[in-house]
């Protein structure tokens, strides 16, 4: 369940409305206002100049349509907490923007039914092996000497039995990263997230009275989650890039020089030798703990 929602948080999203659907079968739906502080909820003003400081003039005249029909649709803004990412930013730089390679260890490791696949230059299309189905596409991307801001858009569905009819939605998600210190006084990313939700044919009291209880709390959980991941990935890679190699070497859906770069990468290709010294053994029960049953993981084992 919870890579089901991280990799929308990560790619950019899917159907919001989706989102909500799925996170009922795990997410209470506590008193509304402890949901919203929970979410970092933001009100109107907030949204209206959250979306004028996006840099629009940068964009092509489609993109800069997309960001105003936000100005008049959105249905729920929020910021997700910070999060911290133990990796250096080229590797965070790498998972953004082809997170497909991202999803291909999930599928491998037997952690998620997620498919992400190149739909041409910055656009993917993605199934979540559940009744949700959508396009997602990079709109902006910049870098600066700490970091770097990423501006996705993604249009989605759901038809299922957590819905009585299919749902649509959109989301205009901005991730926002900057280097710091994380632990042992290595290089880490500070993750900022905030998105611009839009739920097609229901209105704001419906959303907020019935849909957002069920979907603050497990939106933020998730890209937890996938942050942990990330650094997770990191740790193993660099501790025991051979290990790893063999591991990108499984996945059917990333290219050779793609894989070779994701290894590279996570082990901190730009030359700096392991904290500890590097093993030769197998990653997948490592990455894969946390996320899957003791039964899953004997599978793994043999």
């Amino acid at each position: 369940m919870a890579v089901r929602i991280a990799v929308a948080i990560v790619a950019g999203i899917v159907c919001t409305v989706a989102a909500a659907a799925m996170a009922a079968e795990r997410s209470p739906a506590g008193g509304l206002a402890t949901a919203l502080a929970d979410a970092g909820f933001a009100g109107r003003e907030s949204c209206r100049r959250s979306l004028e400081s996006l840099p629009t003039d940068l964009m092509s005249a489609d993109d800069r349509h997309v960001v105003e029909h936000f100005h008049r649709s959105t249905t729920l803004h929020r910021r997700l907490p910070a999060e911290t990412i133990q990796c250096e930013a080229t590797l965070l730089e790498f998972v953004l923007t082809k997170p497909e390679t991202l999803v291909d260890i999930w599928r491998v490791l037997g952690i998620s039914r997620v498919s992400l696949d190149p739909a041409g230059p910055g656009r993917w299309r993605l199934a979540d092996g559940y009744g949700t189905v959508g396009i997602i596409r990079l709109l902006h991307h910049d870098r600066r000497p700490t970091g770097g801001m990423l501006v996705f858009h993604g249009r989605g569905g759901y038809t299922g039995s957590l819905a009585p009819k299919p749902l649509t939605g959109g989301c205009l998600l901005v991730v926002r990263y900057e280097q710091c210190v994380g632990r042992h006084g290595r290089e880490a990313q500070r993750v900022d997230v905030e998105a611009f939700l839009e739920v097609d044919g229901l209105g704001l009291e419906v959303v907020t009275r019935t849909l957002q209880p069920l979907i603050v709390r497990s939106v933020a959980a998730n890209v937890h989650e996938i942050c942990l991941f990330v650094g997770q990935f990191a740790t193993a890679a660099g501790r025991n890039p051979a290990g790893m190699a063999r591991l990108a070497e499984q996945l059917p859906r990333t290219g050779p020089s793609d894989r070779r770069m994701l290894v590279a990468l996570a082990a901190g290709g730009t030359g700096t030798p392991p904290a500890e010294p590097a093993l030769d053994e197998d990653v997948g029960e490592e990455l894969a703990a946390r996320w899957l049953t003791a039964d899953d993981l004997d599978t793994i084992r043999r």
